[in-house]
């Protein structure tokens, strides 16, 4: 007898798996702590399999709840690709969408590829800048959408997906013993900045400013040259290069929230390529 999944227990498993924990996904979810715990026993019923154990007071991935995750992320992003795209209608006109540079090139591709297969007369513009300009640019009508990094969410916006701040260096490189430090730290407009500064004093380590833009261009070139490391999220590391670990005796760095903000008003073409951004960020991998 065939069986069908429930989309809000999938998108429930996800929604802790990306959050570290039941009590962060309630909240991204907009339910209490008990109803996303049920989700959770419901699925877990409905799979005849545990997804999640507890090892001290982290939540983590069982067997069975790896092997759902891949099939989990494509399946909630077919599911909401589709109900997009026969739920609304074809659009005309321009959106503006504002993106920092730290995360343009890994997220919004994939976004604007979706987009533009669902609605090919409807232009898209990008305003790249680092995430507080974004939203300075977002408040005077600037772009009509804006995707920011940042430690927390304001007003008219939500949280898409909470990441690690990490170390970066390429592969077999020393950047990471020299002393002073060599650290490529953006501009003094990048959020990541003032946090990593921050976490080299606390950790008393002796740094200098290789690079002080927050384009990602200059800043791959000096990290691929093995001239310096430098502060990135987790999941918008490119390949070619590594993920420092704790034998690298660099301080841990903070979460970061990836953020959506929209202002109301918004035209429906604004509106559907928010339900894109979303649905892009409910089916990439952690």
């Amino acid at each position: 007898m065939r069986k069908d999944l429930d989309m809000a227990l999938v998108r429930a498993f996800l929604a802790v798996v990306e959050a570290g924990g039941v009590t962060r996904a309630a909240a991204s979810l907009g339910v209490s702590q008990a109803a996303a715990s049920q989700q959770i026993r419901r699925l877990e019923e409905a799979l005849d399999c545990r997804l999640f154990e507890r090892i001290g007071r982290r939540l983590a991935l069982a067997p069975a709840g790896e092997r759902l995750l891949a099939q989990a992320r494509r399946l909630l992003a077919l599911n909401d690709e589709v109900w997009s795209s026969m739920r609304t209608p074809s659009f005309e006109g321009e959106v503006r969408l504002g993106v920092p540079y730290d995360i343009v090139g890994s997220f919004v591709p994939a976004v604007l590829r979706r987009f533009a297969k669902a609605q090919p007369r409807v232009r898209v513009s990008l305003v790249c800048e680092d995430s507080k300009i974004v939203r300075e640019v977002l408040k005077s009508g600037g772009v009509d959408l804006a995707l920011t990094t940042e430690t927390e969410c304001g007003r008219h916006g939500e949280t898409l997906r909470i990441d690690r701040l990490v170390w970066v260096g390429v592969p077999g490189g020393n950047a990471h013993l020299r002393d002073p430090l060599p650290v490529s730290l953006g501009a003094p407009s990048c959020v990541f900045r003032p946090v990593a500064i921050e976490a080299l004093g606390k950790a008393r380590r002796d740094w200098r400013a290789v690079c002080e833009v927050s384009r990602m261009e200059p800043v791959h070139a000096v990290l691929e040259a093995g001239l310096a490391v430098a502060p990135l999220l987790r999941s918008s590391v490119p390949e070619r290069f590594e993920i420092l670990g704790r034998d690298a005796r660099l301080p841990p760095l903070p979460e970061f929230r990836i953020n959506l903000y929209a202002l109301p008003g918004l035209s429906p073409a604004a509106r559907d390529l928010a339900d894109h951004v979303r649905a892009s960020f409910s089916g990439r991998a952690a």
